[in-house]
């Protein structure tokens, strides 16, 4: 007797489908999308919303005729990359610019998935950071939080980034956890501004300095909102540099070095395959300055917190 053809048929699991978009709720409220699609070079969160809804990052260029400013296209929202890799560029390399740039690399989603209930959401993500020819020179594993407040929304990140080949970052200011803020907050446009741990003031005594944390406060639509990037002390070469232009770009690079401070030597930072480099931090968006939202006193109280607050070898 022969079998049948359906006892012999064997049903094998499909490939996991990552999709192109994740909406992320806070307190029952819209906060951002996470975007992962086929045409997207880098993974970013957009937009980031206050507590109260209020849209705190650039529209352009995910949105057209906005009225913004139309520079920099691979500013999207939140994201993180860098810019020198073994060469490759993993910053500028929005799907405008790579076609034009031979060493233009893509971050590519490998999985991503949100969990969580009304007081807690968690984004889990892997990441291959590629080259022109698809090669894996990064595994990334982030996993971003997103707790419930009633006046702040709060962003924790820790991110693992793991050299699938023996890789160097390169000595350069294009990088690297980067937010692309709404253009009626910037300093130079419309009078808003930034501050540091130290209390130094404006992008003349911020940018290329080190610094715990620093706060961009300006107006969005009559309202005074601020948003607040936190360096966590158990992070690689901590307290880290800061890329923060009057324009609108609000970054931290801990890669660069010399690029931010002639009197320091060139870096060449190697992390051999195999070996991982761990980061965690921190965003809050908050109604106020840094003043009248206690932005000092949020830093320490999460600076101590177990694995924050653990110094690890510096390179």
């Amino acid at each position: 007797m022969r079998p049948s053809w359906s006892a012999l048929l064997v049903i094998l699991p499909l490939a996991a489908q990552v999709p192109d978009k994740i909406d992320i709720a806070v307190d029952g409220k819209p906060f951002t999308t996470f975007y992962s699609g086929a045409d997207v070079n880098k993974p970013y969160l957009w937009p980031l919303r206050s507590a109260d809804g209020t849209i705190v990052t650039r529209r352009w260029p995910m949105e057209k005729d906005t009225g913004e400013s139309h520079d920099h296209p691979h500013h999207r929202g939140l994201w993180f990359s860098y810019d020198d890799v073994n060469g490759v560029h993993f910053w500028g390399n929005d799907p405008s610019q790579s076609a034009k740039d031979p060493k233009s690399g893509k971050i590519v989603t490998k999985k991503a998935s949100l969990s969580g209930g009304a007081k807690r959401k968690t984004l889990t993500t892997v990441f291959d950071w590629t080259g022109p020819d698809g090669t894996a020179l990064l595994h990334e594993n982030r996993v971003t939080t997103f707790p419930s407040d009633p006046q702040l929304r709060i962003v924790d990140f820790d991110i693992t980034l793991t050299a699938a080949e023996t890789v160097v970052f390169g000595d350069t200011k294009e990088g690297a956890f980067a937010i692309r803020l709404a253009d009626s907050m910037t300093e130079t446009r419309h009078g808003g501004q930034m501050v540091n741990a130290e209390g130094s003031r404006g992008m003349k005594d911020v940018w290329g300095k080190r610094s715990n944390w620093v706060d961009y406060t300006g107006d969005v639509g009559g309202e005074k909102v601020g948003v607040t990037i936190f360096d966590a002390p158990s992070n690689p070469r901590h307290p880290t540099y800061w890329h923060s232009r009057d324009y609108g770009l609000f970054a931290l690079d801990p890669f660069g070095q010399h690029a931010f401070d002639p009197s320091q030597p060139e870096s060449h930072w190697t992390v051999d395959a195999g070996k991982s480099l761990r980061f965690r931090w921190r965003v809050v968006i908050h109604p106020g300055d840094a003043q009248s939202a206690h932005i000092a006193e949020l830093y320490k109280k999460w600076s101590q917190e177990p694995g924050v607050r653990s110094q690890e070898s510096q390179p």
